[in-house]
């Protein structure tokens, strides 16, 4: 496939897939013999990667770093399975976090449908501002 084709398949910019195989997050892509870009289906199974991963905030610099580990081979299994588990459980704490959010907003929701004018009222403030 070529860079626009992927472009589209996946909906990351031109720049972008040429910006993560710059800085070593998407692994070399091999080169027709005009000098074009021939994703692979390998290629794109690491595009694929790491747009999920991005999706749901893991660093570039993490990312890099699996990638890096990951071209090394296996011996460098463990690392990068700490890498995953180290991501892992920083998203489970911003899902954690996020839940607990959305409990306050359904709440707050729920209260304009059964409304009840003090309840907030109480979080004005005591004296109006100057």
């Amino acid at each position: 496939m070529t860079i626009a084709e992927v472009s589209r398949e996946y909906g990351i910019s031109i720049d972008t897939l040429r910006y993560y195989e710059r800085i070593g997050l998407l692994p070399p892509v091999n080169r027709s013999k005009s000098g074009f870009r021939d994703y692979t289906r390998e290629n794109c199974e690491w595009v694929e990667f790491i747009k999920c991963m991005r999706t749901a905030g893991i660093p570039v610099e993490a990312l890099v770093n699996y990638v890096e580990l990951f071209q090394q081979g296996d011996t460098t299994r463990e690392a990068r399975k700490q890498i995953l588990v180290e991501q892992r459980d920083l998203l489970q704490a911003r899902v954690d976090e996020m839940t607990g959010t959305l409990k306050l907003l359904t709440g707050k929701i729920q209260s304009y449908d059964q409304w009840n004018p003090g309840a907030e009222e109480r979080l004005l403030p005591k004296h109006p501002a100057p």
